[in-house]
C-alpha cells in the first residue's frame, strides 16, 4: 500500500519501485577500500593520521553527507528557501555563462572538436591517437580560414590525468526527467568518494559551441567507453530539469507526479550544429558513426552536412603497429577530416548570419523523448 503522504496521490503505478540489494558496506570493509588509495609507500609513516581520515570519511558515508556544503536556493527557483549543494550552484553558474557567450552576437561562434579515444602517449598505450592527430587537422583547417573561435575537449585524459573523471548516469531519467536535473546534481557525492567530477567543466562546453565536432575510433563494434561515459551524462542536457528544488533534491515520488501533470522537456542543446568522424580498423564503423548522429539529431542539434558525417577504415585488417604509418599514406582520408571541419565551420558562419534554415525546425513535435 502507497503511505498516504506519497505525492503521486496513491497511484502505485506511480510509486518508485524498491527490492534491489543495499551497497552499504560495513566499517572494516569501508576503511579497508578507503585506505587501499595510499599504498605507496610514501604513506607509510602516516599510519595514524590515516586511520583519522579515514575515521572522517567513515562518519559521512555513515551518515550519508552526500552535499555537505550548501546554501539556500534564492529566487528564481520552486522553494527559494531549499538547501542546494554549493557545487551545483557553481555549474549551474558556469552554464549560464556559456550561454551569454554562445547568444552574444558581438562574439565569434565557437567549434568544440571532441577527441573520443582513450589512447595517449602519457599512460601505457605509448603513443598518441589518430583520433587526436585528426582533431589536430580539423583545428588547423578551421583555423586557416578564421572567423570562429576553437575549443579542444581531448577524453583521453580520463585515462592519463590524475583525478581526472567521468562517473557513470545513474539514470535518473528513467524514474522521470524531472529528476534528471540541468546540470547534473548526481555529483559530486562526497559521502560515496564520487568527486572531481568532469561534466562541470564539459557541460559549459556543449553550450558555449555553435557547433560540434566529434572524432572516434571504434572500440568493439560501439563508441569509446570515455564518450559513451560523457553521452550518458548529456542525458539532462535534453529534457533535463533546472529546477532541482522543484522536486525537492532528488525526490522520486515527486518527479513522477511532475511528469504525469506536463513535462515540456528543455533542449538545452537545441539548434547547435554537429559533424562526426569515426575510424576503425575491421568492423563497426559505419553503425557507430549512425549511433552517434542520431543521437546528436535526437537532442535536435543538426547535422552540418553530408560531407561533415565520416566513417572510414584505415589499415583495415592490417597489424596495429602500423596503424600510425597507415594514416600517413591516407591522404584521401585526411582531406577528408579537413573537408568535414570545414563543412561545419561554414555551416556555423551561415547560421550564425540566418543564411541556413533547417526544414520543419519550428514544426511542433507530437512526441517527445
Amino acid at each position: 500500500m502507497v503511505p498516504e503522504d506519497n505525492p503521486t496521490n496513491f497511484d502505485p503505478i506511480l510509486s518508485p519501485r524498491k527490492g534491489m540489494p543495499s551497497p552499504r558496506l560495513d566499517e572494516g570493509e569501508f576503511k579497508a577500500r578507503y585506505l587501499k588509495q595510499f599504498e605507496d609507500p610514501g604513506f607509510e609513516p602516516l599510519q595514524a593520521q590515516l586511520a583519522d581520515i579515514a575515521n572522517a570519511a567513515w562518519d559521512a558515508y555513515k551518515h550519508s553527507r552526500k552535499s555537505p556544503h550548501t546554501q539556500k536556493a534564492g529566487p528564481g527557483y520552486s522553494d527559494p528557501d531549499y538547501d542546494v549543494s554549493v557545487d551545483w550552484i557553481a555549474a549551474k553558474q558556469a552554464i549560464d555563462d556559456a550561454k551569454a557567450r554562445h547568444d552574444d552576437k558581438a562574439l565569434a561562434p565557437r567549434i568544440l572538436l571532441i577527441n573520443g579515444s582513450a589512447r595517449s602517449e602519457h599512460t601505457c598505450p605509448g603513443e598518441e591517437s589518430k583520433s587526436y592527430r585528426m582533431v589536430e587537422i580539423a583545428k588547423a583547417s578551421i583555423e586557416e580560414k578564421g572567423g570562429v573561435y576553437v575549443d579542444i575537449l581531448s577524453l583521453d585524459r580520463l585515462a592519463s590525468e590524475y583525478g581526472r573523471h567521468i562517473h557513470p548516469c545513474k539514470a535518473c531519467f528513467s524514474t522521470s526527467p524531472a529528476l534528471c536535473h540541468w546540470p547534473c546534481s548526481c555529483y559530486p557525492n562526497h559521502s560515496l568518494g564520487q568527486v572531481q567530477d568532469w561534466m562541470n567543466d564539459i557541460y559549459p562546453l556543449w553550450i558555449a559551441a555553435h557547433g560540434i565536432m566529434i572524432i572516434t575510433p571504434v572500440n568493439w563494434y560501439s563508441p569509446t567507453s570515455p564518450l559513451k561515459l560523457m553521452m550518458d551524462r548529456l542525458v539532462c542536457a535534453d529534457g533535463g530539469n533546472p529546477d532541482p528544488t522543484s522536486t525537492q533534491g532528488k525526490d522520486a515520488a515527486v518527479a513522477k507526479k511532475m511528469e504525469m501533470e506536463g513535462w515540456d522537456y528543455p533542449r538545452h542543446l537545441e539548434g547547435r550544429l554537429f559533424s562526426v568522424v569515426v575510424h576503425g580498423d575491421t568492423e563497426g564503423v559505419e553503425n557507430t558513426r549512425r549511433g552517434l548522429v542520431d543521437w546528436l539529431r535526437s537532442m535536435d542539434l543538426e547535422s552540418a552536412g553530408a560531407r561533415a558525417e565520416i566513417d572510414r577504415y584505415i589499415g583495415y585488417w592490417k597489424n596495429y603497429a602500423e596503424g600510425h604509418a597507415d594514416f600517413d599514406k591516407d591522404e584521401g582520408m585526411q582531406g577528408e577530416v579537413e573537408n568535414a571541419a570545414l563543412t561545419l565551420r561554414e555551416a556555423v558562419l551561415a547560421k550564425r548570419e540566418g543564411r541556413m534554415i533547417a526544414a520543419g525546425s519550428q514544426l511542433q513535435q507530437p512526441r517527445e523523448k
